[in-house]
């Protein structure tokens, strides 16, 4: 059985008792996380595609530790113009070990919707006609006082 995950915006394939380096998380050493974004699952032969995710689906991790990757050399250089600029980077990495894959999670309690006493009154209100009209009077109006003004002064 196994997962694709998505762990600090990146997607990882993992499978249960797997070991797997990821961005530094906001998590204690030895700690569990649950991660809910599973986008995919199988399970002996059986796929499950999320839309965009599982409902219901989590992979439960256990961080190990927290430790820096390797350096990676960063250099620039343009030629024929003595540019030369050497910079060295190490990421910021933590170690999980995948626990568990569950397919399907206790669902949270949802609260049931309250119910309107009266539906029909709740249609009556949705059908009544916005009040449009005045507004357009009122512009009218004043369109017509403006040409009347107009009309006076070039008298």
């Amino acid at each position: 059985m196994y997962a694709i995950v998505e762990i600090a915006g990146q997607q990882f394939k993992v499978e249960q008792d797997q070991q797997i380096f990821v961005h530094r998380l906001e998590a204690e050493e030895g700690s569990k996380i649950d991660f809910d974004k599973v986008l995919l699952m199988d399970d002996a032969g059986k796929i499950n595609v999320g839309a965009p995710v599982i409902k219901g689906a989590k992979v439960t991790a256990k961080v190990l530790e927290h430790l820096k990757g390797d350096k990676v050399i960063v250099f620039k250089k343009k030629r024929r113009k003595g540019y030369k600029v050497r910079n060295g980077h190490r990421q910021y990495l933590t170690k999980l070990e995948i626990l568990k894959i569950d397919s399907k999670a206790p669902a949270a309690k949802k609260v049931a919707p309250k119910k309107e006493a009266n539906p029909v009154a709740k249609k009556a209100q949705a059908k009544k006609p916005t009040a449009k009209k005045p507004a357009a009077k009122k512009a009218q109006a004043k369109k017509a006082t403006a040409k009347k003004a107009t009309a006076k002064k070039a008298e």
